[in-house]
């Protein structure tokens, strides 16, 4: 519906004749081609260097579950006035016996604060249990007339089918997305390029763990959310690269495989890098938001999100392009075939 209605706005629109200038949609010019390829392992040692950080970062400092996937309970509190987090972790843990994360938040509006306190196990609470917490917390804080305002449980079987989900989701959308683009794009040796995509996806996903891990956010719902969005805008524009490949193909024949991706590439440079920037603001527009509010649950989905979108267009530019080529290029070699610049690849 989106798709349709755009395009009979479109149609509408240049109907009329200042529309019709060619300087509006700068037609007619030549894009200067850019040496994607030739630059290729500038874009490959960044990507190393990142990814190994991250899993450096991931052994040393841990990786941390949320009660969605572990189970556990999560217990919240109105107060006012200021208030320990770090003195509430310790009564928590002291009392319980169990490792405690405790976050204030202000509601929205700034109109009253939010403790909230997660408790990990493999176990909810038990009512004695959470009276004897709520008893306690409230000597301790006694000015800032702390309330219980509501709590819930997550069973660690449950946690664990949220967590076997996820991953379900997750695999069966790379999988997914891997055949559409092997059965659209069998002019340009489809099932190379829908492998090309599905490692440019991998990437990305991996640069929103790091950044889950980096900024110590434990992996919950808003991960599997991150993910799958960033799937869907990375593969997005991973296609329109690949549509104007095949065009060009049709349109010059003579050129090779790497002056076709370069060209290619060159002219979707400027609407991939447009589209990114207007998504980027919102999304940095919506994590400004969530941490002056104290949102936490927004700033879960924004802050990954905005790392997420800038390492999308990123690899569809600097890795499934290059990729591509050099899968071409190897079943050249590897058919003993000589490379010249008029020579064209079949899929």
């Amino acid at each position: 519906a989106g798709v349709f209605s755009t395009k009979v706005m479109m149609n509408s629109i240049i109907q009329f004749r200042p529309m019709q200038n060619k300087w509006l949609y700068q037609a007619g010019k030549e894009k200067k081609v850019r040496q994607f390829y030739q630059k290729r392992y500038v874009a490959y040692t960044l990507s190393f260097v990142v990814i190994a950080v991250g899993i450096l970062y991931s052994f040393v400092g841990g990786v941390s579950l949320d009660t969605q996937f572990t189970g556990g309970a999560v217990l919240k509190y109105t107060f006012v006035g200021e208030l320990d987090a770090d003195e509430a972790e310790r009564i928590a843990d002291e009392l319980l016996h169990r490792p405690a994360t405790a976050q204030i938040a202000t509601d929205l509006g700034g109109t009253g604060q939010r403790l909230s306190l997660t408790l990990a196990g493999e176990s909810g609470i038990t009512p004695d249990e959470q009276q004897m917490l709520n008893e306690r917390l409230s000597e301790e804080f006694a000015d800032s007339e702390l309330a219980l305002s509501e709590s819930f449980m997550v069973e660690p079987y449950i946690g664990e089918r949220s967590l076997r989900n996820s991953v379900i989701a997750i695999v069966l959308s790379f999988l997914l997305i891997m055949v559409y683009v092997w059965i659209r794009f069998r002019k340009i040796s489809g099932l190379s390029a829908g492998v090309m995509a599905l490692v440019a996806l991998l990437h990305d996903v991996f640069i929103v763990f790091c950044t889950f891990v980096l900024f110590r956010i434990p992996l919950n719902d808003s991960f599997v959310a991150v993910v799958l969005t960033i799937i869907g805008f990375s593969i997005n524009d991973t296609i329109v690269i690949y549509d104007r490949i095949r065009e060009n193909r049709e349109l010059f024949p003579k050129l090779s495989v790497i002056e076709l991706v370069n060209k290619s590439i060159s002219q979707s440079f400027t609407r991939s890098l447009n589209t990114t920037i207007t998504t980027i603001i919102s999304s940095i527009l919506m994590c400004v938001f969530a941490i002056l509010y104290g949102i936490e649950s927004i700033r879960m989905f924004a802050l990954p999100m905005t790392f997420g979108l800038v390492c999308g267009c990123y690899s569809t530019i600097c890795i499934a392009g290059p990729l591509w080529v050099s899968w071409q290029l190897f079943k050249v070699k590897k058919k003993k075939t000589p490379y010249g610049h008029k020579e064209k690849i079949a899929g």
